[in-house]
C-alpha cells in the first residue's frame, strides 16, 4: 500500500520557481524559459517519485511555463515598416506576466522575512533588570547555528544521489521485494545517529541502492526533520549534506 504524504514546508509554485532563480543565478527580468522550465520539471518528476501530493497550482504552473516556452520558439512576425510611422508596434513578450507575478512575490517573501527577522529580535528583549547569571555560567551549552535547510535543498540532494546510483537504468536480475515501513527506517536512522555520536553524510544514509529503499528513507528522513529529531546542515551553498541527531530527539523513535 503506498505511502501518501503531503509536505506542508510547499509555499507553492511561485516559491519554487524563485528557489530555482536564485539557484541558477538567473536574471529574474530575463528568465531562460527553456532551463527553468527543465529544472521545475525535474522537481515536478522528483516529487511524483516519491508519491508525494502535488497540489494543482503546481501542475498549473507547470503547464504555463510549457505554453510560454511554445510561444517563444514560434517564428515572430516582421510587420511591414513604414518611414511614415511614428509608431512601431513590439510584439509582447510572453514572460512579462510571470516576471510581474515573480517580483511581486518576492517583494512580499523578502517583507515577510523582515517582519520575521524583527519579531526574533524583539523576542531577545526583556525589561527586567540585568541580574548576576555567572553561577550558571557552567550549565550553558553552547547552542547550534541556525540551519537554513529547506525541502528543496533535500530534494536537489535526492536528485544527485538518485543520478548517481542510476535508478533509471532496468536491473538485469529479479530480486524478491522486501517491505520497510517508514517508522522502522526512522527507529534505523535513530539508532545509527546514536550509535555514531556525531554527523553523518547524506548520502550515507542510503545504503541499499533500490528505489523503495531509497524513497522510504527520504520520506523517514522528511518525517524526523518535522518532528525535530535530528538536524540538518549544509557546508556552503551547493555543499554536502550531513544528518546529525538532535539533542532532544536522541531516544530511539517508537511507534506514532
Amino acid at each position: 500500500m503506498p505511502y501518501q504524504v503531503k509536505i506542508d514546508a510547499f509555499e507553492g509554485p511561485l516559491d519554487l520557481l524563485l528557489h530555482l532563480i536564485n539557484r541558477l543565478e538567473i536574471d529574474i527580468y530575463d528568465i531562460p524559459v527553456a532551463q527553468i522550465t527543465e529544472q521545475y520539471l525535474l522537481y515536478i518528476h522528483t516529487m511524483k517519485e516519491l508519491r508525494l501530493d502535488i497540489a494543482s497550482e503546481y501542475l498549473v504552473m507547470a503547464a504555463t511555463l510549457l505554453a510560454i516556452k511554445s510561444k517563444m520558439l514560434l517564428p515572430k512576425h516582421e510587420e511591414d515598416f513604414n518611414e511614415n510611422d511614428e509608431e512601431i508596434s513590439f510584439e509582447e513578450d510572453p514572460r512579462d506576466e510571470l516576471v510581474e507575478r515573480l517580483v511581486e512575490y518576492r517583494k512580499f517573501k523578502e517583507a515577510a522575512q523582515d517582519l520575521k527577522s524583527m519579531e526574533e529580535d524583539r523576542g531577545l528583549m526583556f525589561t527586567k533588570p540585568p541580574s548576576d547569571l555567572s553561577v550558571f555560567a557552567k550549565e550553558i551549552q553552547p547552542s547550534k547555528s541556525k540551519i537554513n535547510i529547506s525541502l528543496y535543498d533535500m530534494l536537489a540532494a535526492l536528485q544527485k544521489l538518485m543520478r548517481r546510483k542510476k535508478l533509471q537504468r532496468p536491473l538485469a536480475t529479479k530480486i524478491a521485494r522486501q517491505e520497510i515501513s517508514i517508522e522502522t527506517r526512522m527507529s534505523e536512522i535513530m539508532d545509527d545517529l546514536k550509535q555514531l555520536k556525531g554527523r553523518k553524510n547524506f548520502n550515507d544514509l542510503f545504503p541499499e541502492p533500490t528505489k523503495g529503499h531509497i524513497v522510504v528513507t527520504f520520506l523517514a528522513l522528511l518525517e524526523l526533520m518535522k518532528r525535530k529529531k535530528i538536524d540538518v546542515e549544509q557546508d556552503g551553498n551547493f555543499g554536502e549534506i550531513y544528518v546529525e541527531a538532535a539533542k532532544e530527539g536522541r531516544e530511539v523513535v517508537g511507534n506514532y
